[in-house]
């Protein structure tokens, strides 16, 4: 399920890539962030140079793990405002997206290798059905990792905003739909449930798909509804079933660049 790792361009020009991170490292020393850490360090009687963007983060991190995980409320947790909260939240936003996210087109495309295997089980299942076979695997679990779920979902299109997250327009992407804390919090899951439907008007109405993300349903794009066609879902998502090619997609430029333009 670690698809990312076997894929040469991702690796390469992202992940390996520090100039790929280009605009999370700016927002770290943007104002939003100076103001974070010019409190923090107020209010721990030290220096502001003794303190950085990463180190905040991490006393942030343990502050939400210790009330996710344990529901109790860290030491660290008064060091923060909700506004402080707000903005270490887009740091975290704006590096789920040029890394796993809508960022880099290699993000997402090296994801589609995962998405046509469902589509063919999908596919199996609806044959296995209209030829009255007993379904061969009525469920198919997969686990993998935030990381794994968040390029197939920026593939799909799902919470992509209008604007990219840039380490200048944090005010603006105040109501943004890239949130990479519920799109993929702790347990995050990803569901697609096939259903037949004996009385259907129509041979394209027999089957239908439903996704649910962390159990709850999912608008679909192509019809702002919660349930689709199968056909409808695999005519729309026509192009990378067909066309998108985790090798062909994953090698290299040919030419040795650094700039990220290639992505």
């Amino acid at each position: 399920m670690r698809f990312f790792d076997y894929c040469a361009k991702f690796v390469a020009l992202v992940e390996e890539n520090d100039a790929a991170m280009c605009q999370v490292t700016a927002f770290k020393e943007g104002p939003e962030m100076r103001k974070v850490l010019e409190k923090v360090a107020s209010a721990l009687c030290l220096p502001v140079e003794e303190l950085n963007a990463d180190l905040v983060q991490v006393a942030f991190l343990t502050c939400s793990y210790e009330l996710a995980i344990k529901n109790v409320t860290s030491p660290w947790c008064s060091l923060f405002s909700e506004e402080d909260a707000k903005v270490l939240e887009y740091l975290n936003d704006l590096k789920q997206y040029w890394k796993r996210g809508y960022g880099y087109d290699i993000n997402s495309r090296s994801s589609c290798i995962l998405f046509q295997d469902i589509f063919e089980h999908l596919d199996e299942a609806v044959k296995e059905s209209k030829s009255s076979k007993p379904i061969s695997s009525p469920l198919i679990v997969q686990v993998g990792h935030a990381e794994t779920l968040q390029p197939l979902l920026a593939l799909m299109g799902f919470f992509k905003d209008d604007e990219p997250l840039k380490a200048n327009n944090y005010i603006k992407q105040t109501h943004r739909k890239f949130r990479s804390g519920r799109i993929v919090p702790y347990a995050a899951n990803l569901v697609f449930v096939l259903y037949h439907c004996d009385h259907a008007k129509t041979s394209d109405e027999e089957y239908q798909v439903q996704m649910l993300l962390n159990e709850q349903p999912l608008v679909f794009l192509h019809s702002n509804e919660t349930v689709s066609t199968y056909a409808d879902l695999r005519d729309y998502y026509k192009d990378i079933l067909e066309n998108c090619h985790f090798k062909e997609e994953c090698e290299l430029p040919k030419i040795n660049v650094t700039a990220v333009d290639e992505l």
